[in-house]
């Protein structure tokens, strides 16, 4: 079941929803689970799957621009984060996967582009792999290819994971925003429609819940090759702000060496003045890039 969701609703619900011009809001309800989905535009179908600890509103720039280039931009709010409601709490290796695919089912979408960051960029992994008669061109953020070969000049990329492992509530992710991840600081405005949310009972406690049952069993199965063993079949640009450690482009280019073997059609790029949290130091960059590689890919 699909419901729109009025401006005065949107409002009223705790926190209220961010604003964000041309955005409508649906619920997309399934028996136990009701997903908030935020649309914009008409056209063919973009999927664009928030990082950690974002939630929809991370796009709401670039969705806008998308929008515009004549796409139909779907953003959900994927379980455990934003206003996304599950009767339970459990987030599993597949949970974002089955997720998404409701949402699409609902909506009536048979294929879609799909752009993800960071955490996104799990199931936008999945989705291409076991789905890839749904996916179009997909652009992914500051995450290297499944299939990239690891080296010890990657370990600073997950200093991050035990702090999450042991994560309790009600202590705060603001702490991610910092210079070791983002060149743009963020405005008051922009903590408080990312962090406000935080409090709600669905988003309490779900850090070690996804990070325990989602993203620790998929980091296994990336050291142990699994996808390796797989091709990606969707034409897929890898995208990198050049200020993102340890992801330089010399160490980009150097995991990604293989992507003939892996890949059908892979592309790498660099963000200027850019790291880790690319949709919010280079929005305007990340949507041209979008638009053009699902123009000349999709």
């Amino acid at each position: 079941m699909v419901a729109r969701i009025s401006p005065a609703t949107a409002r009223s619900w705790s926190p209220p929803l961010p604003d964000a011009d041309g955005f409508e809001h649906v619920v997309v309800e399934t028996p136990g689970v009701r997903r908030h989905v935020a649309v914009a535009g008409a056209g063919e179908p973009v999927l664009l799957l928030h990082g950690f600890p974002e939630h929809w509103w991370q796009w709401h720039t670039i969705g806008p621009a998308l929008a515009e280039a004549g796409y139909r931009v779907i953003c959900p709010d994927l379980r455990g984060s934003g206003w996304t409601e599950a009767d339970d709490p459990g987030i599993r290796r597949e949970t974002h996967l089955s997720d998404i695919l409701a949402v699409l089912d609902a909506l009536g979408v048979e294929r879609a582009h799909v752009m993800a960051h960071d955490m996104g960029a799990i199931s936008a992994m999945q989705f291409a792999y076991a789905h890839p008669e749904r996916a179009r061109a997909m652009v992914q953020l500051a995450v290297p290819p499944a299939f990239m070969e690891f080296t010890p000049r990657l370990i600073p990329a997950f200093r991050h994971m035990p702090k999450l492992l042991i994560h309790r509530p009600p202590a705060s992710m603001r702490y991610l925003f910092n210079p070791a991840y983002q060149v743009r600081p963020l405005t008051e405005e922009e903590v408080a429609a990312y962090f406000d949310v935080e409090q709600r009972p669905e988003v309490l406690g779900s850090v070690r819940r996804m990070y325990r049952g989602m993203v620790v069993p998929v980091s296994l199965q990336l050291m142990r090759g699994h996808f390796k063993r797989m091709r990606l079949q969707p034409s897929t640009l890898f995208v990198f702000g050049r200020e993102d450690r340890p992801f330089t482009e010399e160490v980009v280019r150097r995991i990604s060496r293989n992507r003939e073997r892996h890949a059908e059609r892979t592309e790498l790029a660099f963000v200027e003045n850019a790291a880790h949290f690319l949709p919010e130091d280079a929005p305007g960059a990340v949507a041209e890039l979008a638009i053009d590689w699902f123009r000349r890919a999709g």
